[in-house]
């Protein structure tokens, strides 16, 4: 992956959206997985306003993208971003996440939006 060079006002933007735990954890968690709204209201066990607010900043500085399936929308992690580089690095050096969705599984609660 060739090295994108950014300003230093581009990377302090991603630096303060991923200074929030919630949504660093997100980030993680839409890395290997597209997720609606309602899993991830089960995953943190916030309301649905608060997860959409989350995902609306990250949305509006384009690192993340969202894909509409019947009424749902989708969230993935926008693998094309000039700082997606920047973002893997940060995700490599925090636990992987996955295991928060896989005990949705075990418990029954992970919900199926399709």
């Amino acid at each position: 992956m060739k090295q994108v060079v950014a300003s230093v006002e581009e990377v302090v933007t991603v630096l303060k959206l991923l200074g929030d735990k919630t949504r660093l954890t997100i980030m993680a968690l839409l890395d290997n997985n597209d997720c609606c709204v309602c899993e991830l209201v089960e995953v943190f066990q916030i309301s649905q306003p608060a997860i959409s607010q989350h995902l609306r900043k990250l949305k509006d500085a384009g690192l993340v993208k969202e894909t509409r399936k019947a009424q749902w929308i989708f969230y993935s992690m926008n693998k094309e971003h000039e700082m997606y580089s920047l973002i893997k690095d940060i995700l490599a050096h925090i636990p992987d996440q996955q295991e928060k969705l896989e005990e949705l599984e075990k418990k029954g609660t992970k919900i199926s939006c399709e």
